[in-house]
Protein backbone atom coordinates (compact mmCIF):
# COMPACT_ATOMS: atom_id res chain seq x y z
CA UNK A 1 0.00 0.00 0.00
CA UNK A 2 1.16 3.54 -0.90
CA UNK A 3 2.45 5.96 1.63
CA UNK A 4 0.09 8.93 2.76
CA UNK A 5 1.00 12.66 1.36
CA UNK A 6 3.77 13.64 3.70
CA UNK A 7 5.79 17.01 2.10
CA UNK A 8 9.29 16.03 0.34
CA UNK A 9 11.25 19.46 2.05
CA UNK A 10 14.62 17.83 2.46
CA UNK A 11 16.83 18.82 -0.65
CA UNK A 12 15.03 21.83 -3.40
CA UNK A 13 15.98 19.04 -6.09
CA UNK A 14 12.95 17.05 -5.65
CA UNK A 15 11.47 16.23 -8.27
CA UNK A 16 7.56 14.69 -8.37
CA UNK A 17 5.37 13.28 -10.84
CA UNK A 18 1.28 13.64 -10.21
CA UNK A 19 -0.22 11.42 -11.71
CA UNK A 20 -4.28 11.11 -12.84
CA UNK A 21 -5.82 8.32 -14.56
CA UNK A 22 -8.68 6.40 -15.69
CA UNK A 23 -10.37 3.79 -14.12
CA UNK A 24 -8.45 0.29 -14.54
CA UNK A 25 -5.32 2.05 -16.40
CA UNK A 26 -2.83 -0.20 -17.68
CA UNK A 27 0.51 -0.16 -16.15
CA UNK A 28 2.08 0.37 -19.83
CA UNK A 29 0.35 3.60 -20.46
CA UNK A 30 1.19 5.09 -16.91
CA UNK A 31 4.94 4.14 -17.58
CA UNK A 32 5.31 5.43 -20.77
CA UNK A 33 3.52 8.75 -20.23
CA UNK A 34 5.82 9.47 -16.91
CA UNK A 35 9.26 8.11 -18.98
CA UNK A 36 8.08 10.91 -21.95
CA UNK A 37 7.79 13.45 -19.27
CA UNK A 38 10.91 12.70 -17.87
CA UNK A 39 12.23 13.00 -21.33
CA UNK A 40 11.29 16.53 -22.04
CA UNK A 41 12.11 17.71 -18.27
CA UNK A 42 15.52 16.24 -18.56
CA UNK A 43 15.11 13.74 -15.18
CA UNK A 44 13.39 11.23 -13.84
CA UNK A 45 10.96 12.05 -10.59
CA UNK A 46 11.93 10.98 -7.26
CA UNK A 47 8.80 9.56 -7.13
CA UNK A 48 5.11 9.50 -7.49
CA UNK A 49 2.10 11.08 -6.54
CA UNK A 50 -1.55 10.05 -6.70
CA UNK A 51 -4.79 11.01 -5.41
CA UNK A 52 -5.97 8.88 -2.56
CA UNK A 53 -9.18 8.40 -4.20
CA UNK A 54 -7.13 6.63 -6.70
CA UNK A 55 -5.26 4.05 -4.02
CA UNK A 56 -6.45 0.88 -5.29
CA UNK A 57 -5.88 1.15 -8.90
CA UNK A 58 -3.53 -1.85 -9.41
CA UNK A 59 -2.17 -0.04 -13.07
CA UNK A 60 -0.77 2.56 -10.65
CA UNK A 61 1.20 0.21 -8.26
CA UNK A 62 2.42 -1.74 -10.78
CA UNK A 63 3.41 1.43 -12.78
CA UNK A 64 5.51 2.51 -9.59
CA UNK A 65 6.75 -0.98 -9.29
CA UNK A 66 7.77 -0.70 -13.00
CA UNK A 67 9.83 2.67 -12.70
CA UNK A 68 10.94 1.70 -9.20
CA UNK A 69 10.03 4.47 -7.61
CA UNK A 70 7.29 5.03 -4.14
CA UNK A 71 4.04 5.55 -4.85
CA UNK A 72 2.76 8.02 -2.54
CA UNK A 73 -1.21 8.68 -1.58
CA UNK A 74 -2.63 12.60 -1.71
CA UNK A 75 -5.40 13.43 0.58
CA UNK A 76 -8.43 15.26 -1.77
CA UNK A 77 -8.01 17.69 1.17
CA UNK A 78 -4.56 18.60 -0.19
CA UNK A 79 -5.44 18.28 -3.98
CA UNK A 80 -8.15 21.11 -3.46
CA UNK A 81 -5.52 23.70 -1.51
CA UNK A 82 -3.24 23.39 -4.09
CA UNK A 83 -6.30 24.05 -7.17
CA UNK A 84 -5.54 27.89 -6.91
CA UNK A 85 -1.72 27.09 -8.32
CA UNK A 86 -2.65 24.74 -10.99
CA UNK A 87 -2.14 26.07 -14.68
CA UNK A 88 -4.42 23.55 -16.25
CA UNK A 89 -8.29 23.11 -15.91
CA UNK A 90 -10.53 20.57 -17.20
CA UNK A 91 -14.15 20.30 -17.01
CA UNK A 92 -14.71 17.23 -17.55
CA UNK A 93 -12.62 15.97 -14.45
CA UNK A 94 -14.15 18.90 -12.30
CA UNK A 95 -17.59 17.29 -12.96
CA UNK A 96 -16.40 14.01 -12.51
CA UNK A 97 -13.65 14.44 -8.99
CA UNK A 98 -14.90 18.13 -7.95
CA UNK A 99 -11.24 19.34 -9.10
CA UNK A 100 -9.99 21.47 -11.87
CA UNK A 101 -6.72 19.44 -11.98
CA UNK A 102 -5.31 16.40 -10.47
CA UNK A 103 -2.06 15.71 -11.73
CA UNK A 104 -0.51 18.96 -11.09
CA UNK A 105 -2.26 19.31 -7.76
CA UNK A 106 -1.00 15.90 -6.80
CA UNK A 107 2.59 16.60 -7.87
CA UNK A 108 2.46 20.51 -5.91
CA UNK A 109 1.01 18.76 -2.74
CA UNK A 110 3.40 16.38 -2.16
CA UNK A 111 6.22 19.31 -2.24
CA UNK A 112 4.97 21.58 -0.13
CA UNK A 113 4.27 25.49 -0.28
CA UNK A 114 7.55 25.77 -2.18
CA UNK A 115 6.83 24.06 -4.84
CA UNK A 116 6.38 24.86 -8.11
CA UNK A 117 5.57 23.15 -11.28
CA UNK A 118 7.96 21.99 -14.00
CA UNK A 119 6.13 20.61 -16.46
CA UNK A 120 2.21 21.50 -16.65
CA UNK A 121 -0.28 18.50 -17.36
CA UNK A 122 0.62 16.24 -20.41
CA UNK A 123 -1.95 13.22 -20.91
CA UNK A 124 -1.91 10.38 -23.35
CA UNK A 125 -3.83 7.41 -23.29
CA UNK A 126 -6.03 8.05 -20.42
CA UNK A 127 -2.98 9.12 -18.38
CA UNK A 128 -2.58 12.90 -17.04
CA UNK A 129 1.30 13.36 -15.51
CA UNK A 130 2.74 16.89 -14.15
CA UNK A 131 6.30 17.30 -12.13
CA UNK A 132 6.89 19.78 -9.65
CA UNK A 133 10.18 20.91 -8.18
CA UNK A 134 10.89 21.92 -4.56
CA UNK A 135 13.25 24.52 -5.48
CA UNK A 136 12.54 28.00 -6.74
CA UNK A 137 11.31 28.30 -9.47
Amino acid sequence: MAESVRCLQEGSDRIVAGLGCRRQIPAAAVVALVRACAAEAGRMPDLLAVPDFKRDEPGLHQAARLLGLELRRVPSEALREQQPRCVTRSERVEAAVGLHSVAEACALAALGPQAHLLLPRRSAAGVTCAFASGGEP
